[in-house]
């Protein structure tokens, strides 16, 4: 614990799966942990309560994400809280959607918005209150780069659009010293793959065969690859798309 001491982090989504492990991450690592919730205030205050009990600091902001005025709002319950910011995390996702002959314009809608939209203006008005020398990662998925799940193609689209906001972003803050990049998990065993992987021997087996490390990807897996990036070792690491499958697209 250390590396991050004196920094503040703000982590969408980052009371479950991959947000809570990251937000965990960055406050063992001695960062002082927002951590954002849409709609599970419990899980949030449950993810404060165990950084805390770990010797870390954190507190919790709720804000729906994709609606009008999101990031604005979700900025101005932060700044209740700290007066300046080192790392954004934007981990929060829709994690699926329908497939393309039945997706309906309101869904496509909204996972674009979500995934997309809210992570820009969120760095947008985020921009203002990041330091110098600070850190934006993006959580993006290996389906932007192999179209191995095609049912999923809208949600692919959506991460896509990140990627490209990653690249051209960190040309825009570059000149002060900000990294930008995107992590790219494959799949990783949370409560947005449950339902049909967990308890399913088959479907475990097939997405671990996905993997050349043989093995479903965990939250940690994911979290140590973004403390990297936000931490002084990543400083000359920016613009990038880093691939965290566990060797899925080999």
């Amino acid at each position: 614990m250390g590396v991050l001491k004196g920094k503040t982090a703000l982590v969408t989504g980052g009371s479950r799966g991959i947000g809570r492990a990251v937000a965990e991450r960055l406050a063992r690592d001695g960062a002082r942990v927002a951590v954002h919730y849409g709609s599970n205030e419990a899980a949030a205050e449950e993810t404060v309560g165990a950084i805390l009990a770990g010797g870390g600091e954190a507190f919790a902001i709720g804000q729906e994400l994709g609606v009008p005025g999101d990031a604005e709002a979700l900025w101005k319950a932060f700044d209740a809280h700290a007066d300046g910011l080192d790392i954004l995390v934007n981990n929060a996702g829709i994690g699926t959607s329908a497939p393309f002959s039945s997706i309906g314009e309101e869904e496509y809608e909204r996972i674009f918005a979500v995934n997309t939209k809210a992570p820009f203006f969120l760095a947008q008005l985020g921009a203002e209150r990041l330091r110098d020398g600070g850190r934006i990662v993006n959580v993006s998925t290996g389906l932007s780069h192999a179209a191995v799940m095609p049912e999923l193609i809208a949600y692919a689209m959506s991460k896509s659009a990140l990627d490209t906001f990653t690249r051209y972003l960190s040309k825009v803050l570059g000149p002060r010293g900000i990294t930008v990049n995107a992590v790219a998990p494959g799949i990783v065993d949370t409560d947005v793959n449950a339902g049909w992987l967990r308890g399913n021997e088959e479907a475990w087996a097939g997405a671990a065969a996905m993997s050349a490390l043989g093995k479903v990807g965990e939250p940690s897996d994911i979290a140590d690859v973004v403390a990297f990036l936000a931490s002084h070792d990543g400083r000359w690491v920016t613009g990038q798309w880093i691939d965290a499958t566990g060797g899925s697209l080999a």
